[in-house]
């Protein structure tokens, strides 16, 4: 296998992309984290002391995902055209799962974009709940799927084994 962010003498550097077709590309990353029961009740009734965590933590997540290229080192500039952020409570196991869209039209994937507003989403959520529970686990951040590009449409078989344990 070869890889891309390397030169034939081993140096890293920046893919050129610039002979790629533009296409449309989507992805979607999505990671949880997990509470104490009281914490989670906080959230869930937007009772926690600084202030509704999860719009915080959807806009922390957007831009944060805006800021991939600054994060990531061999990460391009993208002209994001989509970035969502929501969360999905599961009160059975005192969990929030976060999911983040980002889409744009051009020569690379977002992936790294989604998956970075996934993780900035679930850390800011740890910032604003840790004074109530420093216990909280932030995991399972990975790539549901995506679309767009040489390598066309890729959907986690991970993915279906979670939806399907979780019914």
């Amino acid at each position: 296998m070869e890889f891309t962010h390397f030169d034939g003498q081993g140096n890293a550097w920046m893919v050129d992309v610039g002979q790629k077709e533009d296409t449309r590309r989507e992805a979607v990353a999505r990671g949880s984290i997990f509470l104490s029961q009281e914490c989670f009740e906080k959230v869930a009734r937007g009772s926690m002391k600084k202030g509704d965590v999860l719009a915080v933590a959807r806009v922390a997540g957007i831009m944060g995902a805006k800021k991939t290229w600054e994060l990531i080192p061999l990460c391009h500039v993208l002209n994001l055209t989509k970035l969502a952020v929501e969360f999905e409570m599961k009160e059975e196991n005192h969990e929030i799962q976060a999911v983040c869209t980002a889409c744009t039209t051009g020569k690379t994937g977002v992936e790294m974009e989604a998956l970075t507003g996934v993780s900035v989403a679930l850390l800011t959520i740890y910032d604003m709940c840790k004074a109530v529970d420093k216990s909280m686990e932030i995991g399972a951040v990975y790539l549901e799927k995506k679309t767009g590009g040489k390598s066309g449409e890729f959907v986690n078989p991970r993915s279906s084994e979670r939806e399907r344990s979780e019914r």
